[in-house]
């Protein structure tokens, strides 16, 4: 059940908004003055709410601003209902953050549109929000691996680089060996230990060749994508 606080300072107002909600299944929650809004919205932190501006000692453009500068209220959406009817307050309100502008008296289907409206937006950017939480995360997970997969790849260049001297050394000794054989039956031993070597040495080639494709393609993929990382900001305001 979607909660929905109401700040209204005109008590019948106030009640029939309440009565309507009630009716449409919603949670209301109701307070008389702007401070007792606050406090309740910081609460409660209900799914949207609906507030006066004209209200005495804390009007309905600094419950706002006070609503916008916390985390965890910052998102809510919010409501505006007035008897103003000009550019100047609309331009106040949407410029503070208001999600919507309504003029008093309005009708209850003028009302619940609007709520239904505002209700569904902020679904499809929490759903939005949540999409690219997991996708961060899960590319911090791929960073991680490919942070791992470069340490693992750096012994395996270390390993390699020996294991290429290794056919090298003896490629170089059968050559020599090979010169100076006296019989055929030696030359035919030697040149079968440099096919060896050689073969081995291409092998060893053939695998820095795919280390290279792979850490490159790797590399590729998520480093596009590390900015994003870093400037995504996981403690976003949405609240759950």
């Amino acid at each position: 059940m979607k909660k929905i606080l109401v700040i209204e300072d005109e008590e019948a107002v106030r009640a029939n908004i309440l009565e309507l909600l009630d009716a449409e299944n919603f949670a209301a929650l109701e307070a008389s003055n702007g401070l007792l809004g606050i406090q309740l919205a910081q609460e409660h932190l209900p799914d949207l709410i609906i507030c006066d501006i004209m209200m005495p000692n804390l009007d309905g453009y600094a419950v706002l601003a006070a609503l916008r500068s916390e985390p965890v209220t910052a998102t809510i959406p919010l409501i505006f209902l007035t008897a103003k009817d000009d550019r100047s307050s609309t331009r106040k309100g949407m410029e503070l953050g208001a999600d919507d502008y309504l003029t008093k008296p309005c009708t209850s289907n003028e009302l619940l549109k609007a709520i239904s409206i505002r209700l569904e937006k902020h679904a499809a950017y929490k759903q939005q929000y949540t999409t690219e939480r997991e996708r961060a995360k899960g590319l911090q997970q791929r960073v991680r691996e490919l942070q791992q997969m470069n340490t693992t790849a750096e012994d395996l260049l270390q390993s390699l680089s020996q294991e290429l001297r290794d056919p090298l050394s003896n490629i170089t000794m059968a050559i020599q060996m090979l010169k100076i054989s006296p019989t055929e039956e030696a030359r035919t031993r030697y040149l079968k230990i440099l096919q060896e070597e050689c073969a081995r040495e291409i092998a060893i080639i053939n695998q820095l060749a795919n280390l290279q494709d792979l850490l490159t393609h790797e590399n590729a993929k998520l480093f596009s994508r590390i900015n994003f990382i870093r400037t995504f900001n996981l403690n976003s305001n949405f609240k759950e």
